[in-house]
């Protein structure tokens, strides 16, 4: 299919924040090096990804395919999409703190994380084995760099380098499994890949580079056993970087992955669904696990992440519409609950230094009881504690998880989630059963308070809103699975 004019008009807030990016490098490289000049390229990526947002809800961006069927602008797009600019909203807001940045006060900061958003976006859209690699390297090669933008901070430099050698190994891996599937199958796009796939044995060589190819992402979530670089990255970034990466990357890595399965592989959901339990049980126990023996708020936030993002793949493992469906649920509960998280640990400084010990949390109640409160909000949640976000969310997937006969699965899950509530709990009692001589810094910046309000406020009140987000992924779930076209 040929090239058309109105192939724009649904790419249109990807178009606009990649040509707000490239405006973007002129301000960062004339405006200087300080931390004004830095404000203002953050400011103005914020009001940039707002009209992104404000463009994408827009009824004429919705249509099957754009680019000669590489592109998909689908409701499930317009899904989650949304939640990834929202996500990365609400981490680039988090680093406008006026007691500075953890070393980020520069300008090419937001140049980069916008950049790193449009390969996000790109990847939810993708259609194409072309379009799913350069999707995820656009997103990937800024964030390398993010990591280890505290130039002056060996860990950081570290996070930065672990970053980016077990990236490269796991793109190396999705590209060879992208061959594999191209060679068996003679086409790049997802259609004609479930095309050709039809009924009977799938050759061997497909099989595996479909493994490969699944195997890939799961580096993109840190999904157990590709979990290795998550806490050293997480412990070492800067905290605005982590609270990026514990956000938006995920949502766009789990999308790509749905639209992977469902779409391009949608034919042989027996044989992939095998791979997703055993990554689903794998994550949910070294997350739950490894989280009880951090003593570093950071690197125990990276275990729960991987226990997250197990307790999502059980649902994707159901290889059905209501296994997509509690994913997308899931995933907008992990959004919020991200963070209204990393708005507090960002408020977590002694003396003006950060102070990311889980110790440092003892009587954090009685020096600030509302931010006691929206850290217990958000534990609870995480927890699965009814009636918050976390809650509905592991009900969907472990509920699909059921109907799909995958009863141990949902069993395992279950039990770790028993497991994890005590490294949740155990923050909870620091904050309200113990008392410590050297409190806090209770400044609290405006910007933490607005994230962690909204985020509060979503998660309190999901059950509200849960009607409408169930017809919601009801239809993107239908354009997920939807017919070849």
């Amino acid at each position: 299919m040929a090239f058309q004019l109105t192939d724009i008009i649904p790419a249109l807030p990807e178009i606009f924040l990649s040509g707000l990016a490239l405006l973007l490098v002129l301000v960062a490289a004339f405006g200087g090096e300080g931390i004004v000049n830095a404000r203002r390229v953050t400011r103005l990526s914020l009001v940039g990804i707002a009209v992104a947002l404000f463009l994408l809800v827009q009824d004429d961006m919705i249509r099957p395919f754009a680019f000669g069927g590489m592109f998909a602008a689908d409701y499930f797009a317009l899904y989650m999409k949304a939640l990834v600019l929202v996500g990365t909203f609400a981490a680039l807001l988090l680093s406008l703190r006026p007691e500075g940045d953890d070393g980020i006060n520069k300008p090419e900061f937001a140049l980069l994380v916008l950049l790193a958003l449009v390969g996000m976006m790109l990847m939810i859209s993708a259609d194409n084995l072309l379009a799913l690699y350069m999707g995820i390297e656009l997103q990937s090669l800024p964030l390398y760099v993010v990591a280890a933008m505290r130039t002056n901070s060996l860990r950081s430099s570290e996070a930065g380098l672990k970053y980016f050698l077990l990236g490269a190994l796991s793109s190396g891996m999705l590209l060879y499994g992208a061959s594999l599937v191209y060679g068996t199958c003679g086409a790049t796009d997802f259609a004609s890949i479930a095309a050709s796939l039809g009924t009977g044995e799938s050759p061997i060589a497909f099989v595996v580079g479909m493994v490969f190819m699944i195997s890939g992402l799961a580096f993109k979530v840190s999904a157990a056993p590709f979990h290795m670089w998550t806490p050293d990255v997480y412990e070492g970034s800067p905290t605005p970087v982590t609270a990026l990466f514990a956000i938006a990357p995920k949502v766009a890595a789990m999308a790509l992955l749905m639209r992977l399965t469902y779409g391009a592989f949608g034919q042989i959901a027996d044989q992939w669904s095998q791979v997703l339990v055993a990554l689903s049980v794998a994550s949910m126990v070294v997350g739950a696990l490894g989280a009880i023996m951090q003593t570093d708020i950071k690197r125990m936030m990276a275990y729960s992440s991987i226990a997250h993002m197990g307790y999502a793949l059980a649902g994707l493992a159901s290889g059905t519409a209501a296994g997509a469906a509690g994913v997308m649920i899931y995933m907008t509960g992990y959004v919020f609950m991200g963070a209204g998280t990393f708005a507090i640990i960002l408020l977590m400084r002694r003396d003006g230094q950060a102070a990311t010990k889980i110790s440092d949390l003892k009587g954090f109640s009685q020096t600030h009881p509302l931010l006691a409160f929206g850290l217990l909000v958000m534990m609870f949640s995480m927890a699965g504690i009814p009636p918050l976000a976390g809650f509905f969310g592991k009900w969907y997937v472990f509920l699909a998880a059921v109907q799909a006969d995958l009863v141990p699965l949902a069993v395992i899950g279950v039990v770790m989630s028993v497991v994890g509530a005590f490294y949740y709990l155990r923050i909870i009692r620091l904050m309200y059963f113990e008392d410590t001589d050297v409190p806090l810094d209770t400044q609290t910046p405006a910007v933490n308070k607005l994230v962690l309000g909204v985020s509060m406020a979503v998660i309190l009140m999901f059950f509200a809103g849960l009607s409408g987000m169930l017809t919601a992924t009801e239809t993107a779930t239908v354009a997920l699975m939807g017919e070849p076209r």
